[in-house]
């Protein structure tokens, strides 16, 4: 029973992911909401709270006022989403920025500049051997 409850609430967070984005492009006409892309969602097991991921083309520019953004238009992402969702409790959405894009740009970007080095260092000893 322990991988069937597994498969629904996963099958269930991905369309509560796919129904979001599709209603957040479509229906939400707020511009601070615009250019987000989701990423992921985390529901409880009571199916009460969605932590619902986003990114922003933007990066962190602009981050409050996308999340007043995502928040004014909560309560009607959820009502709709109780529409199209068939499960015995719509979730109740908090919208939590997602920086692990971010953050592995950074850490590729580092990695990228020691192997630079490394490449010159190593291209110097072989001119002076």
């Amino acid at each position: 029973m322990g991988n069937k409850e597994f498969s629904r609430s996963q099958r269930v967070v991905e369309q509560i992911r796919r129904e979001l984005a599709e209603l957040i492009r479509t229906e939400v006409k707020d511009p601070r909401v615009g250019f987000i892309t989701l990423t992921d969602v985390e529901i409880s097991p009571d199916y009460a709270h969605a932590k619902v991921f986003f990114t922003s083309m933007t990066g962190e520019e602009g981050l409050p006022e996308i999340l007043v953004g995502l928040r004014r238009a909560s309560g009607f992402l959820r009502r709709e989403l109780g529409r199209r969702v068939r499960i015995h409790t719509t979730p109740e959405l908090h919208f939590v920025y997602d920086s692990s894009v971010e953050n592995g740009s950074r850490m590729s970007k580092l990695i990228d500049e020691v192997v630079a080095e490394d490449e010159a260092r190593a291209a110097g000893r072989d001119t002076n051997d």
